[in-house]
């Protein structure tokens, strides 16, 4: 997976960068299909303090392209927030993908037909 981590108004430290990757691998144990993505990590200056720190993801997967915002007064909550919201999307988009509504004709059992011996 090719990931892009970098920060609007903001210095993306080592212990920052390790921390986006160590909580993206939660995503990554439920689906492994992500071609790549791309995360920025903000500071606005609302008038909120509350909603200062930024954390944005846009995740592309295979048939699908996720994006997921999270605004919080810490960053590292802001972080763990955004990573809830991203597993709970990957694991819909998983169980989309996999949900089979009816079985293919193929992969039902054949009837079994009563014959009575010769």
């Amino acid at each position: 997976m090719n990931l892009q981590i970098s920060g609007h108004h903001l210095e993306v430290t080592p212990a920052l960068r390790e921390y986006v990757i160590s909580k993206l691998d939660r995503v990554l144990r439920h689906f492994d299909q992500v071609i790549d993505g791309s995360v920025v990590l903000s500071v606005d200056n609302h008038k909120e303090k509350e909603k200062r720190q930024k954390v944005e993801i846009n995740l592309h997967l295979k048939g699908k392209d996720i994006f997921v915002e999270s605004c919080d007064s810490d960053l590292y909550a802001a972080i763990d927030l955004m990573i809830d919201k991203l597993d709970r999307q990957v694991i819909r988009h998983k169980d989309r993908l996999q949900g089979h509504q009816h079985e293919a004709i193929k992969n039902q059992p054949a009837p079994q037909l009563d014959v009575p011996p010769q």
